[in-house]
């Protein structure tokens, strides 16, 4: 396995973790109670519902993704690319237009995952003996 396999194994653990995290009592069971339906993930960062079925989401790309070089550096440029929008997009629209809060923390976790994530990606293509070949 490579480090960039083991990357988004890794990540998609963690993604995974945190996606379910969300939905207990240390995330949604802390709610405001301002009629957002949002809590706040172990006290920093705002989620609902949806932002953390996203957050399975990318679990489960990771730990699919996994699998392969090819997929797995796809994975770590595609969720960097993501993370870096959703960061940006939090410095204007901390609710990302009343849908998902990505604001607070979040906006700075997401600009963090977005250079961890796509340095990788970036460092795997040209360090890495061609990522996108390796199988196993």
């Amino acid at each position: 396995m490579t480090a960039i396999q083991r990357l988004a194994m890794g990540f998609g653990a963690i993604f995974v973790l945190v996606g379910l995290a969300g939905f207990t009592p240390m995330g949604m069971g802390v709610m405001q109670m301002d009629g957002t339906g949002s809590g706040m993930l172990l006290g920093m960062f705002p989620v609902n519902a949806l932002h953390n079925v996203v957050h399975l989401l990318f679990g489960v790309w990771g730990l699919w993704a996994s699998r392969t070089g090819a997929r797995s550096l796809t994975y770590a440029l595609g969720s960097g690319a993501a993370y870096l929008l959703l960061g940006v997009l939090g410095f204007f629209t901390p609710t990302l237009l009343g849908i998902v809060p990505i604001g607070g923390y979040d906006v700075y976790l997401h600009l963090l995952l977005a250079v961890v994530l796509a340095g990788c990606g970036l460092g795997a293509m040209f360090f890495e003996p061609d990522p996108a070949r390796v199988t196993t």
